[in-house]
């Protein structure tokens, strides 16, 4: 059994949902700024339009063009609305940030119960040495912009700057205390990496963050031999088979109770109802 354990995280679905549908989000602030006339249906059919087309046009949320996450954002927004509003009223300048800013929050978004204790549990266990000699570091890998790592903020946990592209530092190099309290150690997002789950990709991603991490620590030659790779998703094929496919162990989080073929189809693909049911791996994964 391998000592050390890198446990990744899916983020939207996993870690955290939105408050309510987002084009009901989406609806009610354009309602706050004055806009009508139109359905939340007609919202949701218009955004999926618009999020289409601007990710054709833009690709990787506008990183593979040099546009950027909040330009394309706004594209979509405008894109979104424009095609419900009568031809002489325009869409005002305030509401694309004001969307923006609630979705980078917990203004669009909540935690689940579930996530929020384990994690906070797990890193407060780490802290008091609880874990003995094993080590776990924590991350996050997910097809998102950038927006990732201040969500996960805002939703109370405690999460390290590091992201793909950053070099990692060691912890007598950082000013304030953040290595040895985060719940998070570092955040993949497509965004950085230019390739999304399931692409083999983003999951080398992590292990290079984790290597990076390791020799910033003083580890003269890196070595994941010693390292189970573990990642839990609440996406079949993204998620537990992109994993799986990475040369990972994978986790499915079925909270609905919608993916029990999969178990006959994968059977090397651990089902849990929630993060409750990690504490089961246990045996399997010490360091979990």
């Amino acid at each position: 059994m391998k000592k050390n354990l890198l446990l990744c995280f899916d983020a939207f679905g996993t870690i955290f949902t939105p408050r309510q549908a987002i084009f009901e989000q989406y609806g009610e602030a354009a309602r706050r700024f004055g806009l009508s006339g139109f359905m939340d249906e007609q919202v949701a059919s218009s955004f999926k339009q618009a999020f289409k087309d601007e990710s054709k046009k833009n690709p990787n949320y506008g990183r593979a063009t040099g546009l950027g996450a909040t330009a394309w954002w706004t594209n979509i927004i405008n894109k979104t609305f424009q095609p419900l509003l009568p031809p002489n009223q325009a869409i005002p300048k305030g509401l694309a940030p004001a969307l923006i800013h609630r979705f980078s929050s917990s203004e669009g978004y909540l935690m689940f119960p579930d996530a929020y204790r384990y994690l906070k549990k797990r890193s407060e266990a780490e802290q008091k040495g609880e874990k003995g000699d094993a080590r776990t570091v924590v991350g996050v890998i997910t097809n998102s912009d950038d927006r990732v790592p201040d969500v996960l903020s805002s939703l109370g946990l405690n999460v390290h700057h590091l992201r793909y592209g950053d070099p990692a530092e060691k912890c007598s190099d950082v000013a304030h205390t953040q290595c040895q309290t985060a719940d998070i150690d570092f955040v993949i997002m497509s965004y950085d990496v230019g390739f999304e789950k399931p692409h083999r990709k983003i999951f080398d991603a992590a292990t290079d963050m984790l290597e990076n991490m390791l020799s910033a620590e003083g580890v003269a030659k890196p070595a994941l031999d010693d390292w189970t790779l573990l990642y839990v998703g609440d996406e079949p094929e993204k998620d537990a088979k992109g994993a799986l496919d990475a040369g990972w162990d994978a986790i499915l989080v079925d909270r609905d109770a919608q993916y029990g073929s999969v178990a006959e189809q994968r059977p090397e693909i651990s089902i849990i109802k929630d993060f409750d049911g990690l504490d089961q791996l246990r045996d399997r994964y010490p360091g979990i």
